[in-house]
């Protein structure tokens, strides 16, 4: 599986400002903005800290999977959550030629943990010998910060302050008390496995 970005966060959803007061960092001085590029930086750290700790895109944006085959011949789970949109479902052939497959021949499963595009029919489309399936698919909790869920949020503003205050050197792992706030975000495994 190959997962990538297609869509970015632009520098101004981020809570630059809000993470300056959660710092206590200085107002009214005329070079007030000079660390900003260091607080997006430590913020958007924090951001893929916790997305890949939670498998939830914070931020709405689009991705593109890549598989070799399905994951089960009636269903794919996709790797983050939540998604609202499937875009496109792709198959290409050894040769990299593409060929789009009809909307009505999947749908997509809305869950908190471990969304799924589902055959509508008995399976999905095969995927050619020797090529592969290109999932396009729009995941995230929303386009502003105000969308992410509070407790998130607060993960995120607590991380990137760690980063900022430890500098020259941070500690392995997440802190407990931000694994406390990122916990029922976390994905459950009820099953052995199985997709339903």
């Amino acid at each position: 599986m190959d997962l990538i970005e297609t869509s970015t966060v632009s520098d101004g959803a981020l809570p630059v400002d809000a993470l300056r007061a959660h710092l206590r960092l200085g107002t009214g001085f005329a070079d007030e903005t000079t660390g900003d590029a260091l607080l997006m930086q430590y913020l958007r750290a924090a951001l893929a800290a916790i997305e890949a700790r939670t498998g939830k895109a914070l931020f709405v944006r689009d991705f593109l999977m890549t598989l070799s085959r399905w994951r089960w011949s009636d269903a794919q789970a996709l790797p983050l959550a939540p998604v609202s949109a499937v875009a496109a479902v792709t198959l290409r052939d050894a040769t990299g030629a593409p060929t789009l497959i009809d909307a009505a021949r999947y749908r997509l499963v809305i869950d908190r943990h471990r969304p799924q595009i589902i055959a509508t029919g008995a399976v999905l489309p095969q995927v050619p010998p020797s090529g592969s399936v290109e999932i396009a698919f729009t995941a995230g909790f929303g386009t502003t910060w105000e969308a992410i869920p509070d407790d998130l949020r607060q993960a995120v503003m607590l991380l990137a302050a760690q980063y900022y205050e430890a500098r020259t050197g941070a500690e392995a792992g997440l802190p407990a008390r931000i694994e406390a706030l990122v916990s029922r975000w976390l994905p459950m495994r009820v099953t052995a496995g199985g997709h339903r």
